[in-house]
């Protein structure tokens, strides 16, 4: 079952009773609620109840009562549940306007793409090895987050500063990312693996197989930080991380670290279906930057276009689709406090 939780920290602000059920609206006083302690950190909760084909909201029924035990002497837990596409980005924005010290997200990386932005794949939680186990989350969040890689060792008690990615696609709508944002068959793949939620991780293969039907790589103009453009030759996908992995497992970007302050960019050129037959163990082992159609760029902005557009060119960011190119990204290093 995918089902873990991210959690934003937000910064500090005079404490507030935050209260929140399944309404239209937070609800929110000032201390108005004698049962709500004054010195505990407002904690809350937002649930997409169906995130792992509707696993998440049964779940976490189930895991509530523990949940209560073991923070609430520590916080006022405030549990949100989504009913919409965007539901989570107003509860989040309100929660944070009203004082809440933390949001945390639970459900599949869509969940936390829209905070600020985990379903099926739950990739970015692999990013910070994250085991598939609520219960180890609730008391990572009690102890403050310690079992993470010595490269994301907390700094502040229980926060870490991590990065978020900026993509503007042809709307000019501008999206927020924290985990991979990536263009041409990847995301086309993953357009289509959104109709097949239903059968698991299987839906990526079947959003692959759907990709290829038609495609064709293409010749596209790339520009990094701000410099010249390239043209790059048929190439098949561009991925842009800030985590490591995507597609349920595959660790596409492995350099890539959302506390650096920079994204990492491969790019694949003239790949077959066959090559994705043959390579696909490494795709998912993190190996396939040594092979020679594969290029690795360390950048703080990439603009991509095609060479002669035809607006079919397919962006998406944590797995959701954002329309077509061209698409510019963007690093806002040490965005925001995280724990998990």
């Amino acid at each position: 079952m995918a089902f873990r939780f991210a959690t934003a920290a937000a910064m500090p602000k005079p404490c507030l009773s935050i209260r929140a059920n399944q309404s239209s609206s937070l609800d929110v006083s000032d201390l108005a609620d004698d049962h709500v302690s004054r010195s505990k950190k407002n904690f809350v909760f937002i649930i997409n109840p169906k995130g792992a084909n509707g696993r998440t909201g049964k779940e976490w029924k189930k895991l509530l009562p523990h949940l209560r035990t073991r923070l609430g002497g520590h916080c006022n837990i405030c549990e949100y549940i989504t009913s919409a596409p965007s539901h989570g980005v107003d509860i989040t924005r309100e929660a944070i306007r009203e004082g809440a010290d933390a949001v945390i997200a639970v459900g599949g990386d869509g969940t936390l793409h829209e905070l600020i932005p985990l379903g099926t794949g739950s990739d970015f939680a692999r990013t910070f090895r994250w085991r598939n186990d609520p219960h180890e989350a609730i008391e990572r969040i009690k102890r403050g987050g310690s079992a993470y890689p010595t490269s994301f060792k907390l700094h502040l008690g229980f926060k870490s500063k991590i990065d978020v990615g900026i993509i503007t696609a042809h709307t000019g709508e501008q999206h927020f990312f924290i985990n991979v944002a990536d263009i041409h068959l990847s995301a086309k793949a993953g357009y289509y693996a959104s109709k097949y939620k239903g059968f698991g991780n299987l839906c990526y293969v079947f959003g692959a197989l759907r990709a290829f039907i038609g495609h064709e790589n293409r010749n596209l103009k790339v520009k990094i930080n701000g410099g010249d453009w390239e043209v790059f030759h048929k190439v098949t996908a561009i991925c842009i991380g800030n985590g490591k992995y995507f597609g349920g497992g595959m660790k596409i970007t492995p350099t890539a670290d959302p506390s650096n302050g920079k994204l990492e960019v491969v790019i694949l050129q003239d790949f077959k279906w066959y090559d994705f037959v043959l390579k696909l163990h490494k795709l998912y082992s993190g190996s396939h930057l040594s092979e020679k159609n594969v290029c690795l760029r360390s950048v703080k902005s990439i603009e991509v276009v095609e060479e002669m557009s035809k607006g079919d060119i397919y962006v998406q960011s944590d797995g959701e689709h954002l329309g077509f190119l061209p698409a510019h990204c963007s690093i806002l290093p040490a965005a925001i406090n995280f724990f998990c």
